[in-house]
């Protein structure tokens, strides 16, 4: 079995995740084949898709949230996600179990001894008005029936798992600071959410599966897991395994992949890409190896918002008044740092309307 190293998968990860070239894709297709975007914090999906599409328009992507093509919905690993609508009809009911879970491993002293299934079913009637309503003043309407777990664990557990929400715009729209308004996922997409398939089977695993090879592939199961937070694929894996094919890691684990998926040469350059917060790049794997050291790998569920350098996380940047600051994270060579410097300048251009092209770049440390 071929062995895969590091070098190797990095390649083929910036590949699938549209990092080694910008891709000419519209918007919408871009959002598909990423699997949907982290969007916790509402403007990094913009940051994202910008180092990831050739002529990117911000005002596209405000568009398709307000046409409702795009949603933001707590979906993977319970985080919010900006997912196009038809992956959020079709995942959302796959995903139930675990985003329940998740919740009660925050809240079980608090939730203990709350019938879910009753306290959906009055969450469900509370929203059923049609009215948007944020986390807190759902739990609100229903405290008095249920006032033992406190509003915050009432709110997340019914905004996060029990009842499919949609954030509505303007949250989530172009250079807009915006609060959380919740709505019933079905009721603003038109749409009911997909229900299981009969018989059994699990197409809906089967899916992601292949959706998640497409854009992070090849990785390990233990990679996919991590991804989507769901722990019940192995079947799923089973059920499509005379299609994949499989490699192994320089660790021995097996790596599954699509037979036509792109595997570039490891020796590919890999231009100088800004990453959002919680970039699924980094995010969507057990072993993120392929991107980021072990000694840095923190900085991937700080927030940090980070640069790759020939295809690994070499820098952490922010704004500052308007100036993109980098800061190194190992020592830089001339050229890196002005190719940082560049990608930095036009960054600075998108993220302010063209109004500033200011960037600094700190001194590597020693």
């Amino acid at each position: 079995m071929t062995v895969l190293d590091s070098r190797a998968l990095n390649r083929a990860t910036l590949a699938r995740q549209l990092l080694l070239d910008r891709a000419g894709v519209p918007v919408l297709d871009a959002v598909a084949h990423l699997c949907g975007l982290q969007a916790q914090e509402p403007q990094e999906p913009f940051v994202g898709l910008w180092s990831r599409l050739r002529a990117f328009d911000p005002a596209q992507l405000s568009d398709l949230l307000v046409r409702r093509s795009v949603v933001r919905t707590h979906l993977m690993r319970r985080t919010v996600h900006l997912v196009t609508a038809d992956d959020a009809l079709a995942w959302r009911g796959r995903h139930d179990a675990m985003l329940r879970q998740r919740v009660l491993g925050n809240y079980r002293r608090e939730l203990g001894g709350t019938d879910l299934d009753e306290l959906a079913e009055a969450g469900r009637a509370v929203m059923a008005d049609g009215e948007p309503r944020s986390m807190t003043g759902l739990a609100r309407a229903l405290a008095g029936r249920w006032p033992e777990p406190g509003p915050r664990a009432l709110g997340e557990m019914l905004v996060a798992a029990l009842v499919p929400m949609a954030q509505l715009p303007p949250r989530g729209l172009w250079r807009t600071r915006a609060g959380v308004r919740n709505v019933p996922l079905a009721s603003w997409l038109g749409r009911e959410i997909d229900p299981p398939a009969p018989g059994g089977a699990d197409l809906v695993g089967q899916a992601l599966v292949r959706r998640y090879l497409t854009a992070f592939g090849p990785a390990a199961s233990a990679d996919l897991r991590a991804w989507c937070g769901l722990a019940g694929l192995p079947a799923a894996v089973a059920a499509i395994r005379e299609e994949l094919i499989s490699f192994r890691d320089e660790r021995g684990r097996e790596l599954l992949d699509l037979p036509g998926a792109p595997r570039p040469d490891p020796d590919t350059p890999a231009p100088v890409r800004f990453l959002p917060a919680f970039d699924n790049t980094i995010l969507g794997y057990h072993d993120r190896g392929r991107i980021i050291d072990a000694t840095h790998r923190g900085l991937s569920v700080a927030g940090e918002r980070v640069v790759l350098v020939d295809g690994r996380v070499a820098a952490t940047w922010t704004v500052d008044a308007g100036t993109v600051v980098v800061t190194p994270l190992r020592r830089l060579p001339r050229a890196d740092r002005a190719g940082v410097a560049e990608e930095g300048r036009d960054l600075a251009l998108f993220l302010s309307e063209n109004d500033s092209d200011r960037v600094r770049v700190a001194a590597s440390p020693d």
